[in-house]
């Protein structure tokens, strides 16, 4: 098995990028989307995130570019050598989005790991969004 892995995972939200981004690029709100995330604390360039198994993890905040509307955060824990993960609304439309999730990781398990959990969470990010919209009539 390789030492290092790279993964991507992708959903498209049928939400203005704006919007999606108030929720993505916000450190704090992942526990809006992100399965198993219990608790978000952030403070001084740093996210600590609770899980629902009672892991605590410890993310420094590498990149919030709302220009760009890309956040990267570099994991940092037992048994982890290096682990970038990087989220990308891109706009495709006044009120249609792509977003992008891509993790380099080493060892190599570990994209594969939170690579399966962020496909979920990406998931769960667009059908929450989407369904705000049908609840406030919105377009």
């Amino acid at each position: 098995m390789p030492r290092r892995g790279s993964v991507r995972r992708a959903v498209t939200v049928c939400r203005p990028a704006a919007e999606v981004w108030a929720v993505v690029g916000d450190p704090a709100r992942l526990a809006e989307w992100f399965p198993g995330v219990e608790a978000v604390t952030v403070q001084q360039g740093s996210r600590f995130v609770q899980t629902a198994a009672g892991l605590g993890l410890r993310e420094e905040i590498v990149t919030v570019d709302p220009l760009a509307r890309r956040l990267q955060v570099r994991l940092h824990g037992p048994r982890i050598v290096e682990h970038l993960s990087t989220l990308d609304v891109v706009a495709l439309g006044p009120s249609r989005c792509l977003v992008l999730y891509g993790a380099d990781a080493e060892p190599a398990a570990m994209a594969l790991l939170v690579a399966g959990a962020a496909g979920a969470g990406l998931q769960r990010l667009a059908a929450r969004l989407e369904t705000r919209r049908e609840r406030t009539g919105g377009s």
